[in-house]
């Protein structure tokens, strides 16, 4: 039987929360800080700005493929090692494209980014699970979401001050830096307290084949896919927050950019005071209750794309939702991940793979709706957060076995 051992003092719980929060804001802030400079880009190499959104589409398709990669190499070989080599594949591939020659160079080299990436977004989730009781885990994820909720923030903004000195180019150069530091964090105060499970097989047909049986777990399935939905609203959002705001509303760069952050900032409200409610309310309960609020919420936003489209009630509404997405986020990766101790490192994986995929689903659906922006994102957003809510009751209701479960 393996044993894990449990973090008990409070001194390494930061060190390692901290170690970790950076490594699951690398995967915003490779997507963040060089969104401003996709007008230079575009000019740089005399192409067009759809030809360089290939490059956020090459980075999707790696972070999601890549999550998936890394979940089973972990459970093997423990967490440290791949992370390790994760971040230096990274680097490289961030001075990549810092020395990118062609747009269709930067676009593999972002793909190759992600790959990098996803070693620290898998290994965050897993090393909570391994280390920290079950009781804990959410608490601890809430911790990561605020350093996660952070760099949407921050990093536009440092973007744009590298863009107003330098050229796109130090963006990458910028991001290979921190990688640096994240390379030097982990190595000498990330503990590897995993033990791997060696009988772990590598082969396609046996990969394929765990990530089915995860996947059928009943609580997995519920909450990855619940939460899943949440995720992808909120990607939902992010697409269509610039046409929204700068093209239905008029708003300047600057105004959207402020407005955006005050957003990202509710995210990081939400998960921070999720923390002291997870001493009072179990997770489950506390995840159901807000999903409620979420329906009611985006029923209100659908109303008003329909009929007044007034700008008070949509950034109101909006900053709610997002407020209450810092709840449900990681309250559903906890709970998914609660099954599993030894296969934590592809639970994680398929997680993050599946959010990724439901985020990319929903973002490709509401950017069909060319010329319009809030009643195709307030509709989404509404699906979203009604199937979200109808997995959870049904697992109520369906599942009392398993429910008996995780409420302990």
């Amino acid at each position: 039987m393996q044993k894990t051992e449990r973090v008990r003092d409070k001194r390494t719980e930061n060190i390692i929360l901290l170690v970790l929060g950076t490594l699951t804001a690398i995967g915003p802030l490779s997507i963040d800080m060089y969104l401003p400079s996709f007008d230079r880009i575009a000019d740089y190499f005399q192409t067009t700005q759809a030809q360089v959104g290939f490059s956020l589409t090459s980075y999707f398709i790696g972070i999601s493929v890549g999550q998936l990669v890394y979940g089973p190499i972990m459970d093997k070989f423990g967490r440290k090692k791949p992370l390790l080599i994760g971040l230096v594949i990274y680097i490289l591939a961030a001075l990549s494209c810092f020395y990118s020659p062609s747009i269709w160079w930067l676009i593999v080299s972002r793909l190759f980014l992600a790959l990098g990436a996803s070693g620290g977004m898998v290994a965050a989730k897993a090393v909570v699970r391994d280390v920290f009781p079950p009781e804990e885990v959410a608490r601890a994820i809430s911790f990561l979401m605020l350093i996660m909720g952070a760099a949407p923030i921050i990093a536009p903004t440092l973007g744009g001050l590298i863009l107003v000195h330098f050229s796109w180019q130090v963006i990458f150069l910028t991001l290979a830096i921190i990688a640096s530091l994240m390379f030097v964090s982990t190595y000498f105060l990330l503990p590897d307290q995993f033990t791997p499970d060696k009988s772990v097989e590598l082969n396609i047909k046996d990969i394929l084949k765990k990530y089915k049986g995860i996947f059928q777990d009943k609580i997995f399935f519920t909450f990855s896919l619940a939460g899943g939905l949440t995720v992808g609203a909120m990607f939902a959002y992010i697409s269509k927050a610039s046409g929204l705001f700068m093209g239905d509303y008029g708003m300047t760069e600057s105004e959207f950019a402020i407005l955006f952050g005050v957003n990202a900032s509710g995210l990081i409200l939400g998960s921070q005071l999720n923390r002291f409610l997870l001493k009072r309310i179990r997770t489950y309960e506390l995840t159901l209750k807000i999903s409620y609020f979420l329906i009611a919420l985006s029923a209100i936003l659908v109303i008003n794309g329909l009929s007044f489209q007034r700008f008070d009630i949509t950034i109101v509404t909006l900053y709610f939702v997002l407020f209450l997405l810092g709840f449900q986020n990681p309250n559903t990766t906890a709970l998914s991940l609660y099954p599993f101790v030894k296969k934590a490192g592809r639970a994680s994986a398929l997680v993050g793979s599946l959010k990724m995929f439901l985020g990319a689903l929903t973002s490709y659906i509401v950017s069909l709706f060319v010329g319009q922006n809030l009643l195709p994102l307030a509709i989404v957003v509404f699906i979203s957060f009604v199937i979200s809510c109808f997995l959870l009751l049904r697992f109520k209701f369906k599942e009392k076995e398993a429910l008996t479960h995780i409420m302990g």
